[in-house]
């Protein structure tokens, strides 16, 4: 099983692939995907990037009470 902290790592590397302008910053589990530039698109490719790495399938709306990636990684770990 996925520790809630390899799940946030995930989620940064993800992050980091889809806004490569964040490349050297330190994301924190605070950032918020939005505060950080990602728009919608971006935040559903992060969201369903994170779900095939983590072989699971949730529906989109489930991540929606997010309000940072900590809290993102939070929701993911109850799934896994």
């Amino acid at each position: 099983m996925q520790s809630r902290e390899a799940i946030f790592e995930i989620i940064v590397r993800h992050t980091l692939e889809v806004l490569p302008a964040l490349e050297g910053r330190s994301l924190q589990p605070s950032d918020s995907l939005r505060a950080l530039g990602a728009n919608s698109i971006d935040r559903a490719d992060i969201i369903m990037m994170t779900l095939e790495t983590l072989s699971l399938d949730v529906p989109l709306v489930d991540m929606a009470k997010a309000e940072n990636m900590g809290e993102l990684a939070g929701i993911l770990h109850a799934r896994v």
